[in-house]
């Protein structure tokens, strides 16, 4: 499974980014999908998390700003994200749990290659 993050960028504090990731490859089902991302110096922290039955989870610090989803139809993985803060500024990685074609061989974690979030004040 191949996962490629997208629309990350430069935006000033109090605008909005649209992420996506959209997955890719050969597998039985694409199950719980996330975002996470890691700041300079910290640690790799969640996001956002969507289950494929579309129930979400966030983190205090996103709660009312961020909002995740998912189009199971295109196996894309979408991260709105408004009121833009300086401390949201990371590389946002994209994370999706997969079972494998062979069912048989159970599931796996994938993680994309990140992109870029800087939020100027």
């Amino acid at each position: 499974v191949q996962l490629q993050a997208s629309g990350g960028g430069l935006v000033q504090a109090g605008g909005s980014l649209r992420l996506s990731c959209a997955a890719s490859g050969v597998f039985f089902s694409i199950n719980a999908m996330g975002w996470y991302r890691q700041a300079p110096g910290k640690q790799r922290e969640l996001v956002a998390t969507i289950t494929s039955g579309g129930s979400t989870n966030y983190a205090d610090s996103v709660k009312g700003r961020f909002t995740i989803s998912r189009d199971n139809s295109k196996n894309t993985l979408y991260l709105q994200m408004n009121k833009l803060k300086p401390e949201d500024t990371a590389v946002y990685y994209c994370n999706a749990d997969a079972t494998h074609i062979i069912v048989a061989l159970g599931s796996h974690e994938y993680w994309g290659q990140g992109t870029q979030v800087t939020v100027s004040s």
